[in-house]
């Protein structure tokens, strides 16, 4: 998967650029004016990088000739002291991108190493840990390009990516089967609806009313591994199963054999800890 700089992406960019006010970096001017920087990216932690394209994006656009050499890619599995890339350009335009490119990639390579360590914890299970649309406002291509980039999968980018039938809504409707129809009406024919069940009895009602995806929302593992052998023996492989809420990553193991398709968590994207990276300089005189 490659990471196209939409025109999204580039106004994202844009934006972050206006807000750091590069035209009046006063000390810059006064003590590089004329000078050259060498400067290398490196990785000062254990890391999963995402969002390279974007850190370039980010130079290109501050001056098209700064010229990075890069050492690795999006998706590799960088060890402390990795050196990601480095260059020699002007010094100004260098310092002018610094902050605003290693945001993006900060933020980005943070994503992709939490779902990473997520993926792991789930070891050799076939069970795929997906994320959410708990993203940073405005940034959810990014985000959700780096949850793939750690090794996760997506979930539906936005609300028209999916019917996802929720406790409010049965609600609304008074009960699953009827909200699963209500919804089946009016829904394309290549969208899937997902229900989400708290309870064995919900469950039954949406196995019955024919949902595609059954989201088993918070249930501890003992109910959740009774329901996924009701959803199999009903419906074997056509119903995708999911879990979501309450989902830790220390919980991850015991559900690794439970036989879940998929584990949702919006801590991949809402609760990423920046990644560890720093650009060194060295500044030559002209």
């Amino acid at each position: 998967m490659q990471l196209f700089i939409s025109p999204h992406i580039q106004r994202l960019i844009d934006l972050a650029l206006d807000e750091d006010d590069l035209n009046f970096d006063v000390t810059s001017n006064v003590f590089f004016s004329g000078q050259q920087a060498t400067t290398k990216l490196i990785a000062k932690d254990d890391i999963v990088i995402a969002g390279m394209p974007v850190f370039l994006a980010v130079f290109n656009r501050v001056d098209p000739n700064v010229k990075w050499t890069m050492h690795v890619k999006d998706g590799d599995v960088c060890p402390k002291g990795t050196l990601l890339g480095e260059c020699s350009a002007d010094a100004i335009s260098m310092l002018r991108a610094e902050r605003t490119a290693l945001n993006f990639l900060q933020r980005m390579s943070g994503v992709a190493t939490l779902t990473h360590s997520y993926v792991n914890a789930l070891g050799d299970s076939p069970t795929r840990i997906v994320d959410t649309r708990k993203t940073l406002p405005g940034y959810r291509e990014l985000d959700k390009y780096s949850v793939v980039m750690g090794g996760g999968t997506n979930h539906r980018y936005s609300l028209g990516g999916g019917a996802m039938v929720k406790d409010n809504h049965i609600a609304a409707a008074g009960g699953v089967a009827t909200a699963i129809e209500q919804v089946r009406k009016q829904l394309p024919h290549t969208l899937k609806i997902e229900v989400e069940v708290e309870r064995l009895d919900q469950l039954d009602a949406a196995l019955q009313a024919g949902a595609d995806i059954i989201m088993l929302d918070n249930m501890d593992t003992l109910t959740m591994r009774d329901a996924v052998a009701k959803i199999r023996d009903f419906a074997g492989d056509r119903v995708a199963i999911e879990a979501s809420g309450n989902i830790t990553i220390e919980r991850l193991p015991e559900l690794a054999d439970v036989g879940l398709d998929y584990i949702s968590s919006g801590a991949l994207t809402h609760s990423a800890t920046a990644a560890d990276i720093s650009m060194k300089f060295g500044f030559l005189r002209t």
